[in-house]
């Protein structure tokens, strides 16, 4: 894909779903505090139509579809991007329940199980691989058709990675095939077969879906590859797996993980175009996070980066000053700006939508900043 400028910014993922949104897919009339949120933040985007019913959906008494809501929160997810300035958006997972159940539920072979912890007092619908996996149908097609039609900047659309799906997921049918004591290399290997089915039978057509709908740029979500770094070469092989002979430009993003860990056997993901990390979230007066990067330089990796500069776990708002020092330490450790994508760690969806909002502001501020920098040289 072709870069528009040095320091492109991007988000990452989901965002927090708004009240408005919340209340007014249940089909009920929105609270008084969800019709002040509608109105204000349709006031500075204008995501919705000026006939939309009293100004908010079912305001007046006039139920709206939930369908219709879901429209108008991707569009808010959509303008609530690109008006902060950002280069590579999509729509906040306006439509998604979750990550992981999202794309689950369009697949065969599983069975929910019921709600798990996974961290922050956050919970997710758990399920079991109890059968071959197969696919009803390929996912996310509707929602990024709407992204595509409707987006001023350009689109990137995130799916979750075929290890994560097999790692948050009960292994039965797999490991269940297997006779015998079922010790560690029996597992591995049922994991394997897990994963690279997942990634064959279900993330492949999905993705060739995808690319068949116009998506050029797909986001691999892979929260789980940390978890088990010994387990760095299965991530790569399922990638492998889902993405090979296959048209567009992969990135991957891995969160709040000892990448070092991960390495030398991620770098296996052979159509990998950017690794897409986490870096601020330890980055402090004692620890240079961004020294981290060294370890490209030592494997002789030259791909893409998509740097953390946002810590996404605290509302304190990053100035644009602690932004371009962040790039710019990150620059003088790969000694090429070119490579270098500028994002939060992850998924903003913990913060309220106005500090997200100043987080993001501050982080395009940062990356022009740094830009005017290479441009000026003598500055």
């Amino acid at each position: 894909m072709t870069r528009p400028r040095l320091f492109p910014t991007q988000e990452i993922g989901s965002i927090a779903r708004p009240r408005w949104q919340l209340e007014g897919q249940r089909g009920a009339a929105l609270s008084p505090a969800a019709v002040e949120e509608f109105r204000r933040w349709n006031g500075k985007l204008g995501f919705a139509p000026p006939e939309a019913p009293g100004e908010a959906p079912g305001a007046a008494g006039a139920p709206v579809p939930a369908a219709t809501v879901r429209d108008w929160a991707a569009l808010f997810g959509l303008r609530y991007f690109e008006s902060l300035g950002l280069d590579r958006v999509y729509d906040g997972e306006a439509r998604r329940v979750e990550m992981y159940e999202a794309a689950v539920r369009q697949m065969r072979g599983f069975e929910f199980q019921g709600h798990v912890r996974s961290f922050d007092n956050k919970y997710y619908l758990k399920a079991a691989g109890t059968g071959p996996v197969g696919l009803d149908r390929p996912y996310h097609l509707e929602e990024f058709d709407f992204v595509r039609d409707h987006a001023r900047a350009e689109p990137k659309v995130p799916v979750t990675g075929a290890y994560t799906i097999a790692d948050w997921s009960y292994n039965e049918h797999y490991l269940g095939q297997r006779t015998g004591w079922k010790g560690r290399s029996v597992r591995r290997a049922a994991q394997r077969e897990f994963v690279v089915e997942v990634a064959r039978a279900a993330l492949r057509p999905t993705l060739r879906a995808l690319i068949d709908h116009g998506a050029r740029v797909i986001q691999i979500d892979e929260p789980a590859a940390g978890t088990h770094p010994d387990e760095a070469d299965l991530v790569a092989e399922g990638f492998n797996a889902a993405t090979e002979g296959l048209d567009a430009e992969f990135t991957m993003h891995i969160c709040f993980s000892e990448y070092r860990r991960l390495l030398p056997a991620l770098l296996e993901a052979k159509r990998c175009a950017q690794w897409t990390w986490e870096f601020a979230n330890r980055d402090g007066p004692d620890h240079d996070a961004y020294q981290l990067l060294e370890m490209f330089r030592e494997y002789g990796d030259r791909r893409a980066i998509g740097l953390g500069v946002l810590d996404v776990h605290r509302d304190l708002v990053e100035s644009p000053e602690v932004v371009e020092d962040r790039i710019l330490r990150a620059v003088r450790v790969l000694g090429d700006p070119e490579r270098l994508w500028i994002n939060p760690d992850c998924g903003l969806r913990t913060r309220s939508l106005d500090v997200a909002a100043q987080k993001l502001a501050h982080m395009v501020e940062g990356a022009r900043r740094a830009r005017a920098r290479f441009e000026r040289p003598d500055a």
